[in-house]
């Protein structure tokens, strides 16, 4: 019997990318699955997918993390499905708008935030108290890698994913005298389609290149082995590494000289274009 057989795990954003492969890999170990998304299409693959395996023992809804009500409805279900719960991935994500924070609205940044992390946030306080009163389980929060470092034209996305780590981090301490397990993932380049469309297709063809079945395997490995951070993917350990060696001053202008050219970012750079569409946003809000 391995390590997941039985145990009930939940998957946010199960309906495409990691959230797919995290549902097919913890399904092969053995776990049972409560899954959710946003997207009704995208589950229904996953679901079907699932069935493939001869797995029907699905607990499957759509609703969006950033709704606390739903949330815990949805804990409410799952544990009057199966009695307990064991693990929760909260992996559900958005893309930020791509743009300089000068250009960015403060709705993309609420938006940004009530998914990635406010879906995180809802995800652990709906299944925690069942958690606590086991002495045992786990709670894995996907952060990424721009939860590491920050990137130009990401301050939308880069602010929620760091807040996701710090989250996480403090939650590891609290509960550290637990059995619980709190467990932080930073993925790098995987290959989802978080970021389809406009300028971010280029990036998308040389950056997004591992395998979401790939950081699946990572993480469950990682669980089992109580891993308190999972780094994996294009360009994570060299961020990972950056992150903790470089100075910010240097870190930010290498990151900087990385993504520019890829995303046509040197226009950003001129103070006369910087002031001017600051100016014409303010007029906008």
């Amino acid at each position: 019997m391995g390590y997941f057989s039985g145990k009930v795990v939940v998957v946010t954003g199960a309906g495409s990318g990691m959230g797919r492969s995290y549902a097919l890999e913890f399904a092969r170990s053995g776990a049972r699955l409560a899954l959710m998304d946003f997207d009704v299409k995208g589950l229904g693959k996953t679901v079907t997918l699932l069935n493939g395996l001869g797995r029907s023992d699905i607990l499957h809804e759509v609703f969006d993390v950033s709704n606390r009500e739903a949330m815990f409805g949805f804990a409410e279900r799952v544990l009057k499905r199966f009695g307990t719960v064991d693990v929760v991935i909260n992996n559900a994500g958005i893309a930020g708008d791509g743009m300089p924070a000068w250009e960015t609205s403060l709705k993309a940044y609420e938006r940004v935030m009530a998914v990635n992390f406010y879906g995180v946030l809802h995800g652990t306080q709906a299944f925690l108290p069942t958690l606590i009163r086991k002495n045992q389980g786990h709670v894995v929060n996907v952060s990424s890698i721009f939860g590491l470092v920050g990137a130009p034209s990401h301050t939308d996305y880069s602010a929620s994913k760091f807040a996701v780590r710090g989250y996480t981090e403090a939650l590891m301490a609290e509960l550290s005298a637990t059995g619980v397990g709190v467990h932080l993932v930073h993925p790098g380049g995987i290959a989802t389609n978080i970021a389809k469309g406009g300028q971010f297709d280029k990036f998308d063809a040389r950056y997004l290149t591992t395998s979401p079945d790939d950081i699946a395997r990572v993480v469950r490995k990682g669980i089992e082995r109580g891993r308190a951070r999972m780094v994996y993917g294009n360009d994570s350990f060299k961020t990972w590494l950056g992150a903790r060696l470089v100075p910010v001053k240097w870190l930010s202008k290498l990151v900087w000289h990385d993504m520019k050219a890829t995303l046509n970012l040197a226009p950003y750079a001129q103070a006369g274009v910087v002031n001017k569409t600051i100016e014409q946003h303010k007029e906008t809000q």
